[in-house]
Parts: structure tokens; sequence; C-alpha cells
């Protein structure tokens, strides 16, 4: 559908003033700008100060959701470390004793070991988390200045190729 002015936008929103934009409504048109004539998507934007402050508020919302996630994650991490520490220094305290017969001594070794893959398998799983967090982080960070990108630029920028 063609739109001749903001009013008309607004409109079709269901909406009789800019200050009534819900997130639904964002959405909705931002779906509509690659549709609408150049002027008209610029009158639209000049009226919306507030999709900036939007998109500012997803990206504000999305940085503290990453930084709780990332102290959760350290203290769990932490955690799991200080229990495995522990367990290995009861052990060497163990091994460190003179009465301890071979055999016993070959299962707290292994012991030990299996204790340092454990890490190693920890720390493995702990950057795999990490970066599927980044990846979503990302994306929903990309997807704002996509929305964002469509909203201001949208056909314009096709337009302009000959």
């Amino acid at each position: 559908m063609d739109y001749t002015g903001a009013d008309e936008v607004k409109t079709a929103l269901g909406i009789d003033n800019w200050r009534k934009l819900s997130k639904d409504h964002v959405l909705q048109l931002v779906a509509m700008m690659p549709d609408l004539d150049k002027d008209v998507r610029l009158a639209v934007l000049k009226q919306l100060p507030e999709l900036q402050k939007i998109l500012v508020k997803a990206m504000t919302t999305v940085r503290k959701m990453h930084e709780g996630t990332l102290a959760s994650n350290d203290k769990s991490q932490e955690n799991d470390y200080r229990g495995r520490r522990e367990a290995r220094a009861s052990i060497i305290a163990q091994l460190e004793r003179d009465d301890v017969d071979p055999e016993t001594r070959r299962h707290l070794n292994d012991l030990l070991m299996r204790l340092s893959d454990k890490d190693a398998e920890k720390d493995s799983e702990n950057k795999r988390y990490l970066d599927r967090w980044m990846t979503k982080a990302t994306l929903g960070a990309t997807a704002a200045v996509v929305l964002t990108g469509v909203a201001i630029g949208g056909k314009v920028g096709l337009q302009r190729k000959p």
C-alpha cells in the first residue's frame, strides 16, 4: 500500500499518536518501512525519537544480561574449581604419608590425573558456553542494527543504484 504521509502510517498502525507506539507497533512499522516512500519514511522517523531510545534500551538490556551471565558463570566456575582444588589437596596430603602402599599410591595418582582431566573438560565446556552466549548476544545486537538500518535506509539504498 502507498502511504502519502506519516498520519496514514499511524492510522495503518492503529494509533493516533506516536507516543502510543508499542513494541509490537515498532515491529510492524519496521516491516512497513521498505514499502514507504523515502519522504514518508523520513517524515515518520523524524517523529520517532523514541525509536532510538527503544534500541538503546534493548542494547542496554542485552549488555546487562550478558554481564549478569558472565558473573554467574565466573562464580559457578570458581566453585567448581575450588572443589577440585580441595580434593587435590586431600589426595596430595595422603600421598605425602609414608605408610601408603604402592597400590593406593597408584590409585591416588590416578585420581589426581582424572581431576586434571576434569579441569580441562570444564574449561572447554565453559569456552563453548561463552561462545554460544556471545553468538546469541551478537545476533541480537546485529538484529537491532539491521532493523534500524531497514527503518532508516530500507528501499532508499536500493533506489540509489542505477
